[in-house]
């Protein structure tokens, strides 16, 4: 028995994960990664806002940073009649939220797997 032994069930761990230019500009990360996601699984950007509770002016702002940053849109708006219009990913798009859920699943296991050993010390 350790002196952590009383807390160690109730650690938790939390991170985020972005990546950003030379600068340190942020271009993308879990946020703007869920939102791309969820525009194209809601096919509205509007939609996808408010299921987060986030602005639309300033998560189009934000996006609009990634695109500008790439030189390519992310987003294909479509107008649409009386239903409305429909907000989908482009290929690129596509390709980038794909590209980070392999990174992002990548690093979440060895992250898991780093906490796992961190416990295992406290607790030898």
């Amino acid at each position: 028995m350790t002196k952590f032994d009383h807390k160690i069930n109730d650690i938790r761990l939390q991170y985020k994960i972005w990546i950003e230019d030379s600068s340190g500009t942020g271009i993308l990360g879990d946020g703007k990664w869920k939102i791309l996601k969820l525009i194209e699984q809601k096919g509205s950007l509007k939609a996808a806002c408010d299921d987060l509770g986030w602005t639309y002016r300033r998560t189009w702002g934000n996006l609009k940073k990634i695109e500008d940053y790439f030189g390519f849109p992310l987003l294909a708006r479509y107008r649409g009649g009386s239903e409305g219009g429909t907000t989908q990913l482009t290929a690129e798009g596509k390709k980038l939220v794909s590209a980070f859920d392999h990174f992002h699943s990548q690093v979440d296991r060895l992250i898991q797997d780093g906490f796992m050993m961190f416990l295992r010390e406290l607790q030898a």
